[in-house]
């Protein structure tokens, strides 16, 4: 967690207002390329649990703090978790996640300046729904914003003419 100040521990970041969603994390020095940012943390729990705690049906926008794992298990970063989980969505983000060891890191995918939000591409699995399009909409306000925190979907295949 971050101090009292919002400044991380590490120095590498402060808590403020973000204009993407809520409170975000913004870069306090430069952030190279490359370099391990922070642990994303909390409680490891089931698919299962982490349906019940958090009912899409009963929300009016998608709003958690879950981060899966692997095909059993979720991260609830808002049990037990860190400043990592106020770390907001874009399209066209400057980190990404990556799970190492059974553990979840967020690196900077490019130089990151002081000041800048951090973000990362949560490409949430795509459903069949149309409706989740709304649910799960995007603010990142990157001109590469696809709308939808969902993984961009996928391109078809033109099929070869043969002749």
């Amino acid at each position: 967690m971050s101090r009292d100040n919002g400044h991380s521990p590490n120095g590498l970041y402060e808590i403020r207002r973000s204009e993407i969603q809520g409170r975000g994390v913004f870069a306090t020095q430069r952030i190279r390329a490359g370099q391990k940012v922070i642990e994303y943390t909390g409680e490891r729990i089931s698919n299962k649990e982490a349906d019940r705690r958090y009912d899409d049906e009963s929300m009016r926008r998608h709003h958690t703090y879950l981060f899966t794992l692997d095909k059993k298990t979720c991260v609830d970063g808002n049990s037990g978790g860190n400043d990592s989980r106020l770390i907001n969505h874009s399209c066209d983000p400057n980190c990404e996640a990556i799970i190492e060891d059974g553990r979840i890191w967020i690196y900077a995918r490019r130089n990151i300046q002081p000041g800048v939000e951090l973000a990362y591409d949560y490409q949430y699995e795509r459903t069949k729904d149309p409706a989740d399009e709304k649910f799960y909409i995007c603010k990142c306000g990157s001109p590469r914003c696809r709308g939808s925190i969902m993984k961009p979907p996928r391109k078809k295949r033109k099929k070869k003419r043969t002749a």
